[in-house]
Order: structure tokens, then sequence, then C-alpha cells
């Protein structure tokens, strides 16, 4: 933020007493960085907006209503609640199974920092593993992974609340596996059981318990989703990278969860050593590494060398000054993976580096890049930037979290978000009814969908702020998961 005109050097009180005002009411801290402390609240709000299921009592995004209630009727089973995954009204299990996993894996690294938001990050964790358990139980040898046909739902432009399209119940089983979809399920299961440990023991049996079996059949069964099910899943969330790396994280998790010696005995029996140097709802590799050598860094374990070994190489590949770095940078200074949805990659990579630098911290250690040294405040310092940018420090002073700052997407792709609510427009909209009067205008969005982090800018810091621009307007769980973590740790660093 400008510090505006220069005032009289003859009143300073007067002039930092007008400048922190300023500052307060524009919802910035004193020392100029952003309120993390309100981008993480909001950041986890966002996944009210998102809910699938009847709503409850306490929903603080109100414009939302009931949606999706006869879900799993197709296949005479339950299957209500979970999350849609993005600007459409589709359960995708894979992302969303990769969401509960990130935001469990914040809640246990970063809970102490929380403060009172550690409640909401759990109740967005057992709104989606609450489904996960009907989706696991509800038919014996049968995974249930997704409602809704993505094809027909695609070619609308309605409210959750008023969808007529099909909806299909999609699963995999003995003879049609999904070994990446099942270790993903067990992986959020799993870490989400270590999230209520000590606040709902009963629970947090259930959710191992069902982890464990959903991760022997992603064991026994082997082979990808994407070959099972087909344009179910692809092109929206096909599991490019294969299913071997959802075996090492679905492992890795178990073996955090329960210290039982068949989970490490399995996954170093895996093979997974491609280098890599992305994390996201697709590829675990980088998550399972750094997961892995928290034993060496933390607990001093040596068996786990060869992953610490691995989680550096990716740290590497990442670090802007580093000789064997792969990742471009914006002359803004965001990180840039991918031009669809970038900010996916960037809030899930940043995510690594604040939790492996938390790692390194407890045993003080540094590594080497070629002739670059790295510590944790490395790390962290390279975090703490894409963290800001995200918020508004960025060429544009354009925050991409929805409801923060002065300057936010106000046109996000989403459908909730872009028609009018229920409560104003009782009436129903028809599927093709809300393209042109909502989806095609150029009016700002009637609903904030508050917290939702959007796709975001192009390789040029540039942000057009359009609708129909999927690539860069759509919000996604899996990209606001991944910063709950960053978010808590900054938040509990750096007063307000």
């Amino acid at each position: 933020m400008g510090m505006g005109k220069r005032v009289s050097s003859s009143s300073p009180c007067l002039l930092f007493l007008f400048f922190f005002f300023s500052l307060v009411l524009l919802g910035c801290p004193s020392l100029g960085h952003p309120n993390y402390k309100d981008a993480l609240a909001k950041s986890i709000l966002f996944f009210q907006g998102q809910r699938s299921g009847r709503l409850p009592t306490g929903q603080q995004i109100t414009w939302r209503s009931n949606s999706g209630l006869s879900d799993g009727s197709l296949a005479h089973v339950d299957l209500t609640g979970g999350y849609y995954d993005a600007g459409d009204n589709v359960k995708f299990n894979f992302p969303m199974a990769y969401t509960t996993t990130m935001l469990s894996w914040g809640t246990l690294e970063y809970g102490k920092r929380m403060g009172p938001e550690i409640q909401s990050a759990r109740a967005a964790i057992r709104w989606a593993t609450d489904y996960f358990i009907k989706c696991a139980t509800a038919t014996p040898n049968t995974l249930y992974v997704g409602v809704g046909d993505p094809t027909t739902d695609h070619k609308c432009w309605e409210r959750p609340e008023d969808m007529d399209t099909a909806r299909t119940v999609y699963s995999v089983t003995a003879s049609k596996p999904g070994s990446d979809v099942a270790g993903e399920t067990a992986a959020a299961l799993a870490a989400a059981s270590m999230v209520f440990r000590k606040v709902d023991q009963k629970y947090s049996r259930l959710l191992l318990a069902t982890a464990k079996k959903v991760m022997q059949f992603a064991m026994q069964y082997r082979g990808a989703y994407s070959d099972s099910l087909g344009s179910a899943v692809c092109p929206f969330y096909c599991s490019y990278s294969g299913y071997k790396d959802e075996l090492l994280w679905g492992a890795a998790w178990l073996w955090r969860a329960t210290n039982d010696a068949s989970y490490l005995n399995f996954l170093q029996t895996l093979g997974a050593n491609d280098a890599t140097d992305i994390f996201s709802w697709d590829n675990k590799l980088a998550g399972a590494r750094v997961l892995l050598a928290r034993r060496t860094l933390v607990d001093n374990d040596k068996r786990f060398e060869s992953f610490k070994q691995q989680a550096e190489d990716f740290m590497c590949r990442i670090i802007p000054n580093s000789p064997s770095s792969s990742t471009s940078y914006t002359q803004g200074g965001l990180m840039f993976k991918l031009a669809e949805s970038n900010l996916q990659y960037v809030t899930s990579i940043t995510f690594l580096l604040s939790t492996y630098a938390k790692y390194m911290s407890a045993s003080k250690d540094t590594f080497n890049c070629g002739n670059v040294k790295v510590s944790s405040s490395t790390l962290r310092n390279l975090a703490k930037q894409q963290v800001d940018y995200i918020l508004g420090e960025n060429p544009l002073k354009m925050s991409y979290m929805v409801g923060f700052g002065a300057n936010f997407p106000k046109r996000i792709h989403h459908r909730g978000s872009s028609i009018p609510s229920k409560a104003s427009h009782p009436q129903a909209f028809g599927c093709d009814n809300g393209f042109q009067s909502f989806f095609y205008t150029s009016n700002p969005n009637p609903n904030t969908l508050t917290g939702a982090i959007v796709g975001g800018p192009n390789q040029s810091d540039g942000f057009p702020d359009d609708r129909t621009d999927y690539s860069h307007s759509e919000p996604a769980t899996y990209i606001n998961a991944a910063i709950v973590g960053p978010l808590a740790y900054l938040a509990g660093s750096y007063s307000s």
C-alpha cells in the first residue's frame, strides 16, 4: 500500500497515528503485512460455500441452501454431503480427498497457531470425512468415488439448489479398480483421524479403521481409476501421474497414523522414485517425500534419509536461484507452473515449503542446491512471498482471495455465486437459463464466496476478472485447502 502524500515532519505523532489507523481500517496489520488472521478465517469459511447436502443451522455463507439431497439414490445408497469441487455442481472424490488430506495436514502442523479457527478447520474436514465414510462403507468391496455426470453438469449454468441433471453415481471395485482415488481417500481418512484423536476419540478410531480398509483395497486391486471410469473423470480429473504416487502417499499417512511397519515395508517396495517439481491433487510424490522426511528431520530416524534427499531435490527445483531450478516466476514474483489454475500449484508447493522449513528448524538442518545454501528461512521467505502475492502484494494490487482486501475478483466462475440466491429469487433457474443473464454478463456476482482463491493471474501478472475465463477466475477446494497451513503459520508469526 502506498504512503500517500507527504505530511509535514513537524507532527510525527499525528503522522504515525494517521498511518496506523488507516492501516487498521483497511484490514492491514500495523507492520504492513497482510492480515493473515483474517485471511486464515476466510480461507476456511470458503468451504461452507462448497457444501453439498443438508446445511447445518450454523451455516455462515447464507446465500447457499440445501442441495444434492438425493445423491446416491440411483445406487440405492446415501451419498449426501461432501463438497462441490470448484464452480460446478459435481462431487469428484479424487480432488475432494486431496483437499481433505491437505486441510488435515495443515491442522496437524499448525493447529496451535490457528486460535479459534481450529474449530472451523475441524468442521471443514469433518464435512468431507463424514461423506467419505459413507462412500467407503455403504456397499461391500466398493468405493464410491463421485456423484453427478460432469458432462451434462458442465452444459448447465444453474445453482446447486436447482440441479436437474443426472446425479449419476460412480464407483471403483475389484474388477474396476482405482488405486489412485482409493489411496488418496485412505490418506485423507488417516490424516483426519489424527486431527480428531484428542478431541473425538470414537470418531478418530472410525476414521482410522476406514482408512485401513480403503488402503487395503488400493493395494490389493491395482489400477488407475481413469481407466476404469473413462469420461466420468476425464478430462476433468484424470490421474495423469498414475497411481503409484497415491499408494506412496496413502501408505505414508497410514504409517504416520499407526506406526504399523507393514506400511513402511510396502512403501519402500514401491519404487516411486521419479524426480518431480510439482505437487497437486494429481501428483503426490513431493508431498509424500516431505511427510516421510519428517521422520529423519524431527525424529532422527535414518531409515528415511532417502526421502529427505528426494525432498531436498524437490526444493532445489523450486527455489529461484538454485542451479537445478525448473520453476518459472513472473516478473511480480509469483511461482508459475501451468497456465490453467496456476494458483493450485502455488498454494500446494507453498505448503511444502512452509512445512519442510518447520521440519528443518527442528534439527537446525540446512542443505545445498549446488553452491546455494538453503536454510529454513530460505524456504519460509519464499513461502511468505507467494502468500503475500496472493493476498494483494502484486503488480495489480489485486487480492486473489474473494472478500479479502479492497480489490478482489468480482466475476468468479462459480454457478452459485453468480446466480441470485433462493432467498432473493425462490423460483428455480433451469439448466440453460443462467447463461445469458448470469454467465455472460459483465455485472459482478450477486453472492460473495468469501475466502475463495481463484485460478489466479497469467504469466504476465495480468488478470481480466472474466467469468468466462475459468482458467483464471474459477476457485477450487484444493487451491484453498493447501494455503490454510501457511496462513496459520503466518498468522501465528506476524501479530496484527
